[in-house]
């Protein structure tokens, strides 16, 4: 695992952040935050999809008074995100919130940002500084530019203001939708000052892009160790950016599986199957067990499972069967059509057993028949299907 960068700690409402505390997964309502129904509706839906901490607006005064009857009822800790009224700052922390987010680039009056800093620091509230590549304070842009440079200098002047009257629960973001300037900004940042940060690619717009767009920015910093709390910022149903934080923090290693993690191989002249179709169908299927499980759908009992001999469970397709394997150790052989419904059986198995237990109950002449299943395609496929061999042959003559 690579070294994490060392921060302060700011507490969200019993999350902790930075200081080596797990990555979190933030998301934000669309809802209109007034409709106080509406929005627990969705704030209940994101925190079963892996958020932690969930932002909302406050943009008018109907919607701090949404968030009074919101935070109480709310299984995560609420943000409120300010626009240009400080009032609703204040407001927003009238109404219990755990956090805010304010935006140096709206809100640029000096009293008024440390009014409510002052506010925040009595009630022991911490702020997100959240900079935004595409509203930058006009005379940081003007001498600047839209650059790394700028997005920092804007969050140092807020840090400033916020120092003068002797508040430090801060985390900050320097978002920007173009990804090198997002990743730029953000180490130049994590060079710059000790607050945990918050990562995310703004505007990375619908998905699939949006997704590796945010991707790529938000998992190159955090293989560098830079980032504490994370959002994809998706046109796209919210619960799709919680889930897409969770499995990238997840693939990454930084938090334990919570859900299926289903590796399926890319199919070659080996595959005896349809293996597009069956992962599909065991996608499906198993992603309604909710078991945080790595299952594996390989396409030929040849390379397959001791490709994925590291997952929990997995089948691999020869001569219209499937060889049905536990951490690389075969425990059954079945019939082609039943391929999908015994990695549900074992998968259950599993959850209720633990691998021990299913290995324990695999068939004895499992083993031998994929080995003889094995043994047999290679007589007749040959070590190399594909015939890579006689092409590398092919190049080297030329």
């Amino acid at each position: 695992m690579f070294e994490r960068r060392v921060t302060r700690s700011v507490n969200v409402g019993g999350v902790q952040v930075g200081a080596g505390a797990p990555i979190s997964v933030q998301s934000m309502t669309t809802t209109k935050t007034a409709d106080a129904e509406a929005t627990l509706e969705q704030i209940y839906a994101l925190a079963s999809s892996g958020a932690e901490i969930v932002r909302c607006t406050c943009n008018e005064v109907e919607a701090a008074e949404g968030l009074a009857r919101i935070v109480p009822r709310s299984p995560v800790p609420i943000i409120a995100d300010i626009h240009f009224q400080y009032r609703l700052a204040l407001a927003a922390l009238d109404a219990g919130v755990a956090c805010l987010r304010l935006n140096p680039g709206n809100i640029r009056k000096e009293q008024h940002i440390k009014a409510v800093a002052s506010e925040a620091r009595d009630r022991g509230v911490p702020i997100r500084i959240g900079v935004n590549a595409g509203s930058l304070d006009p005379d940081i842009e003007e001498k600047y530019g839209i650059t790394a440079v700028a997005l920092v200098e804007s969050a140092k002047r807020e840090l400033g203001y916020f120092e003068e009257v002797g508040f430090d629960a801060v985390k900050i973001s320097v978002k920007a939708s173009d990804v090198r300037l997002m990743v730029d900004s953000y180490r130049l940042l994590a060079d710059t000052v000790d607050f945990p940060l918050h990562l995310g690619v703004t505007e990375a717009g619908p998905p699939p892009g949006g997704i590796l767009k945010a991707t790529a920015g938000i998992a190159t910093l955090l293989n560098e160790g830079i980032g504490d709390t994370i959002r994809y910022s998706l046109t796209a149903d919210p619960v799709e950016e919680a889930k897409a934080g969770r499995q990238l923090l997840e693939a990454l290693g930084l938090r334990e599986r919570s859900s299926l993690d289903l590796i399926a191989c890319p199919s070659c002249g080996r595959a005896e199957v349809d293996v597009i179709s069956i992962a599909a169908m065991a996608q499906e299927a198993l992603t309604e067990l909710h078991l945080p499980i790595q299952v594996a759908v390989m396409g030929c009992v040849v390379n397959g499972p001791g490709e994925a001999k590291g997952a929990d469970l997995g089948i691999a397709a020869g001569r219209k069967r499937g060889h049905l394997f536990v951490r690389g150790q075969v425990v059954k052989v079945v019939p082609e059509d039943q391929m999908v419904a015994s990695l549900i059986e074992w998968a259950q198995k599993i959850a209720s057993d633990g691998v021990e237990g299913a290995l324990a109950a695999a068939d004895k002449s499992a083993a031998a028949e994929a080995e003889a299943d094995r043994a047999a395609l290679l007589e007749v496929q040959g070590d190399d299907v594909n015939q890579s061999d006689a092409i590398v042959e092919l190049i080297r003559k030329r």
